[in-house]
């Protein structure tokens, strides 16, 4: 066995944990930011959409699951992987309700026009995918880390 290996593999542990932690923290700001917002504004405008896809209005308060607490739980690495799921869900439900006319759209500078929620949505995905890592309250051990 090669002395170099057993050297080797807690620095690219170290890595990828130091990864899952920059990329779960930045996908927690980024969105935790866009709740605080609607904590001011209310979710008047999200009841509306509900209501004209025929869902009831109430289900825009669930929008501070998706954006208060579960950003706020992933950036703490407690119960990751259900948060960031939160997450996922918040953004199709945005992306469904919102965004339709925008999803195969692309701006004069030839990006795509959803591009901030996709990085949403997909950033989230990976943290299911991924994990807390170790920089996180819950641990690597816990089910849902």
């Amino acid at each position: 066995m090669d002395p170099r290996a057993a050297t080797a593999t807690p620095s690219l542990a170290t890595s990828d944990d130091a990864g899952k932690l920059l990329l779960r923290v930045a996908i927690g700001v980024l969105v935790l930011l866009h709740g605080i917002f609607k904590l001011s504004a209310g979710v008047g405008f999200i009841a509306g959409m509900l209501a004209k896809a025929g869902l009831p209005g109430g289900l825009a308060y669930l929008v501070y699951v998706g954006e208060i607490v579960a950003p706020l739980l992933m950036i703490a690495g407690l119960w990751t992987r259900a948060a960031a799921a939160v997450v996922v869900v918040n953004m199709l439900f945005a992306l469904g309700l919102v965004h339709m006319a925008d999803l195969f759209a692309l701006t004069k500078q030839g990006g795509w026009a959803l591009e901030l929620q996709g990085l949403y949505l997909f950033g989230a995905l990976a943290v299911v995918l991924l994990g807390a890592g170790r920089f996180g309250i819950g641990g690597v051990r816990g089910r849902w880390n």
